[in-house]
C-alpha cells in the first residue's frame, strides 16, 4: 500500500546481496584493495548500458544517488566550459558567469550541484514546459541566445527522462541537436525513466541519447536494486577521471595504472561494494524478469487511470507515464458565488478544491492504511501515485483507490 514517490522496494535477491556485502566490508576504492569489487562494478555497469541501448562510447561509475551523479557530470561540464577550473578555481579569472538550463519540472539536484560547484543557484535557468510538462525547446534556444548576447557562458543543459512529478519525458533529440550546434554539454537525468528504456514498448524514450555527454540512471528506482545505487554514464569516461584523479602519496602503492581505480572517478575515496547486490539481483531476475515487472507497473498505472476517468468527481492532471499517475478531485467543493463576486468565488472554489486534494493525501497518510504523495502542477494541488513496489498488486491498488474515494466523500 506504499504508493508514494517511485515505490522502490527490496526483493529477496536484494536482501541476500546486502547480507553478503555487509560482512565482507571491502573498500572498492582501487582495484588492488578489492579486485572483485572493481571487476564486478565494471560488469554490472556494462550490463545496464547494453540493456538500455547505450553505445560502447559510454562507460559508467556507481554512486549513491543521482544528485551526486549530476554534480560529477556538471563538474566535467564546468571544466570544459572554463578550462583549468580544477587547478585555479573560478575566482579572479575574469570568467563570464556560467549558466545551466533545465525544465521547470526538473529535479532540484541541478540547483544543489550549482551551489556545490560554485556556479551559483541563480545561474540555474528554469525553462518553461509545454502542455505535456516537457521542456519547451524554443524557450531553451531563446534563453541560451539571450544569455550569450549578455556576455554569459552557457555551460550545460539537463534534459529529464521521467520528471519527479509526472514522469514526463523531455524532447531529448531536439534538445541534443541544439546542444551540439551550440557546443553545450548535454546531461540526461534518466534517474527514474532510464530503466524503462529496456522495455521494448518504451524504446522511444532512448531517442537522442546518442547526443548526450552524460546520463544518470538509478537502478534503485526502476531496476529493483535496493537503495542506494545510481550509475553515471559519461561519453569517454576519461573526461571524468581527468577532473577527479588525485592520488595521495599514502595510496600510491595501492594503485595499479593498468587497472581501473574507481576512486579516480569522483570525490569519494572509500566506496562500498554496491555492485554485488546488483549482480545478485540481475542474475536472479534476468533482463526478462526486470522487463516483466516494469510492464506490470505500466499496466497498473493505466488501470488506475481508467478508474479515475470513470469517476466524474476526479480528473487526470497529466497523461500517465510509466508508473506515475497524477490526478485531482474536482467535485463541488464550495457554494455558488453571490452575484457580483464571480471572480472571487471561482478563486475561492479552486482554493477549496486544492485544500481537499491536500487533505485527502494527509488524512490517508495519517491513517496508516496507505501512503501517497501530492504535488503542484500549473499551480494546482494534485494527488500523485507512484507504482513500483513489487509487493503492490492490483488488489492493493483497487483498495487504495477505494480509500481515496471514501476519504474524498468524507471531506
Amino acid at each position: 500500500m506504499f504508493l508514494g514517490y517511485f515505490g522502490w522496494t527490496s526483493t529477496a535477491p536484494g536482501i541476500l546481496g546486502e547480507i553478503l556485502t555487509a560482512p565482507l566490508n571491502v573498500n572498492a576504492m582501487t582495484w588492488r584493495t578489492c579486485p572483485a569489487a572493481t571487476e564486478l562494478e565494471t560488469v554490472v555497469v556494462d550490463w545496464l548500458r547494453q540493456w538500455v541501448g547505450l553505445s560502447d562510447e559510454f562507460d559508467g561509475v556507481v554512486y549513491d544517488t543521482a544528485s551526486v551523479g549530476i554534480m560529477h557530470a556538471l563538474a566535467v561540464a564546468r571544466e570544459e566550459a572554463a578550462p583549468a577550473t580544477r587547478k585555479l578555481g573560478l575566482t579572479d579569472r575574469n570568467l563570464p558567469r556560467l549558466r545551466i538550463y533545465t525544465s521547470d519540472q526538473a529535479h532540484s539536484s541541478a540547483e544543489k550541484a550549482a551551489i556545490a560547484l560554485g556556479v551559483g543557484e541563480e545561474n540555474v535557468i528554469r525553462i518553461p514546459s509545454d502542455d505535456q510538462f516537457r521542456m519547451d525547446v524554443n524557450s531553451l534556444s531563446q534563453s541560451i541566445g539571450a544569455d550569450r548576447r549578455n556576455g554569459l557562458q552557457p555551460m550545460a543543459v539537463i534534459a529529464t527522462v521521467g520528471t519527479t512529478s509526472t514522469a514526463s519525458v523531455d524532447p531529448v533529440r531536439d534538445i541534443g541537436n541544439l546542444c551540439r550546434q551550440a557546443k553545450i554539454w548535454l546531461h540526461i537525468d534518466a534517474a527514474y525513466g532510464g530503466g524503462f528504456a529496456m522495455v521494448p514498448e518504451y524504446e522511444w524514450i532512448r531517442k537522442g541519447w546518442e547526443l548526450a555527454d552524460s546520463i544518470v540512471i538509478n537502478p534503485h528506482k526502476t531496476v529493483f536494486v535496493p537503495l542506494d545505487f545510481s550509475v553515471l554514464y559519461v561519453r569517454d569516461l576519461e573526461r571524468l577521471r581527468r577532473v577527479f584523479s588525485l592520488v595521495p602519496e599514502y595510496l600510491r602503492g595501492d594503485t595499479v595504472d593498468a587497472e581501473k581505480n574507481y576512486m579516480d572517478y569522483g570525490i569519494q575515496l572509500g566506496r562500498r561494494f554496491r555492485a554485488l547486490k546488483a549482480w545478485v539481483i540481475w542474475r536472479s531476475l534476468g533482463r526478462s524478469g526486470v522487463v516483466a515487472r516494469l510492464r506490470e507497473q505500466i499496466r497498473l498505472a493505466n488501470l488506475l487511470a481508467d478508474w479515475i476517468k470513470k469517476d466524474d468527481r476526479f480528473e487526470l492532471s497529466a497523461q500517465p507515464s510509466m508508473g506515475v499517475v497524477c490526478f485531482r478531485f474536482t467535485g463541488a467543493a464550495a457554494p455558488s458565488p453571490r452575484p457580483g463576486t464571480a471572480a472571487r468565488g471561482r478563486a475561492g472554489s479552486i482554493d477549496r478544491i486544492d485544500e481537499i486534494n491536500s487533505g485527502i493525501v494527509e488524512q490517508i497518510n495519517a491513517s496508516g492504511s496507505a501512503y501517497l504523495t501530492q504535488t503542484k502542477l500549473r499551480g494546482r494541488t494534485v494527488m500523485r501515485i507512484g507504482l513500483g513496489n513489487v509487493l503492490t498488486t492490483e488488489q492493493h491498488l483497487r483498495k487504495g483507490w477505494e480509500i481515496i474515494q471514501e476519504t474524498a466523500d468524507a471531506l
